[in-house]
């Protein structure tokens, strides 16, 4: 049996200049439901190893921004079109970004727990750092933004999908093909912001 990381979305990342396999869950999300735009401020919430950014930096184009936020410091292969705020996602504030950005037009988050094996405490600590991606998107997407959001299935997961459901218009959740048959993983999609 291959091993997780010599997967097949692992060697066409690496075959296409990606630096994760993440890159494909994205694109399938966006190119599905058509979530970034060129010209599009976006805020891409653990980004780290930056393929997210690759992506999103490509589709908004000059004209459009990508705010990167990780714990870890990225590589320093960044576009030009992207900053990167090397902090705790949980320790950002309001004023922090809008200070790199006056507004976003869409907010995006890949963050995950450092797991510990045990589902319950994983998917708690999962639906934290999603209660933190959503307050973050209610307070700086304008009317119509929108948001993406990686989410471990389990314990407060309904809840979550349902505080979702009161920030915006229309909510998907979404299992993308890169996914790993085997993870909990699945993104929320909220389009058009009330």
């Amino acid at each position: 049996m291959k091993s997780n990381n010599q997967d097949f979305y692992f060697k066409k990342a690496k075959k296409e200049n990606f630096l994760a396999r993440s890159i494909y869950k994205l694109q399938e999300i966006d190119e599905r439901y058509k979530i970034i735009k060129k010209k599009n401020n976006v805020l891409d919430l653990g980004c780290y190893p930056g393929s997210w950014l690759q992506y999103i930096s490509k589709k908004v184009g000059r004209e459009g921004l990508v705010v990167g936020v990780d714990i870890t410091p990225l590589d320093n292969r960044i576009a030009s079109n992207v900053s990167f705020l090397n902090a705790s996602v949980l320790d950002l504030n309001y004023e922090d970004l809008k200070n790199i950005c006056p507004f976003y037009n869409v907010v995006v988050s890949d963050m995950a727990p450092n797991t510990t094996g045990i589902k319950n405490v994983d998917a708690q600590k999962s639906v934290l750092l999603c209660e933190k991606a959503l307050e973050l998107a209610d307070m700086l997407l304008p009317r119509g933004g929108s948001f993406v959001v990686k989410i471990f299935q389990g314990e407060g997961f309904p809840e979550y999908l349902e505080k979702v459901k009161g920030v915006f218009k229309q909510v998907r959740c979404f299992k993308p093909k890169g996914s790993k048959k085997q993870s909990r993983e699945v993104y929320i999609l909220g389009k058009d912001k009330k």
